[in-house]
């Protein structure tokens, strides 16, 4: 059985994992490991940071490593490879495929090919607005302001392409339209009720990056 390593940015993207992708994984004979980024509280760090661990992790023995961090706050001063020329690329999957080339060439070329770098665009919780019919059976109408969840996927091609605005970014909006919206108690919660099935279909980056972890 092979042995997945993807390095969670905080409690939210590892519970997804572990209720979401392992056990669809163990199909496929990998075993998945989740752990969450060292040295932070809950958050995206600095590249060089996040690359050391991602190095020690591809020492331990034949391991595939992969990411599961946001796009959204990632700041300039992180220094992701090759981060300030993306953002001369418009079209925001080929910038993030750019990101993802730039990240393998930074890591040693003989630890390479077990490094699946991945962003998710813009942040997990657009994941959640693959089937919002799903938060009419987990929150009552008292609780929730649906019509703001419709606005949010209807001005939109894929979940993934809900924006990054600091008022705008998917995790504000179900702020906004669930009262006491705690996404780490819902999110993986959430996104089991949609199924991995219908996020893959939803979500372009997303789905591809799941094709290359099943096929590790």
């Amino acid at each position: 059985m092979k042995r997945l390593i993807i390095i969670c940015e905080g409690p939210t993207e590892q519970a997804f994992c572990n209720d979401v992708l392992h056990s669809y994984l163990l199909t496929k004979n990998i075993a998945l490991e989740a752990p969450t980024i060292k040295h932070s509280n809950g958050g995206i760090v600095a590249w060089d940071t996040l690359r050391k661990q991602i190095v020690r992790h591809l020492n331990e023995g034949n391991s595939i490593v992969s990411l599961f961090v946001d796009y959204y706050r990632i700041r300039d001063s992180y220094r992701f490879p090759g981060w300030m020329e993306s953002k001369s690329i418009s079209n925001i999957y080929d910038r993030m495929h750019f990101l993802f080339e730039q990240m393998s060439l930074d890591i040693d070329e003989n630890l390479r090919s077990r490094f699946i770098p991945y962003i998710q665009l813009h942040e997990f919780e657009g994941l959640l607005f693959s089937n919002i019919a799903v938060f009419q059976n987990n929150f009552t109408k008292q609780e929730l302001d649906f019509q703001q969840l419709e606005d949010a996927i209807s001005s939109v091609k894929t979940p993934e392409e809900i924006n990054n605005g600091p008022a705008t970014a998917p995790s504000e909006r179900l702020k906004k339209a669930i009262k006491g919206y705690d996404k780490v108690v819902y999110g993986a919660c959430l996104a089991s009720d949609i199924g991995l099935n219908t996020i893959r279909e939803k979500c372009i980056l997303f789905n591809e990056w799941v094709m290359k972890l099943e096929t590790c």
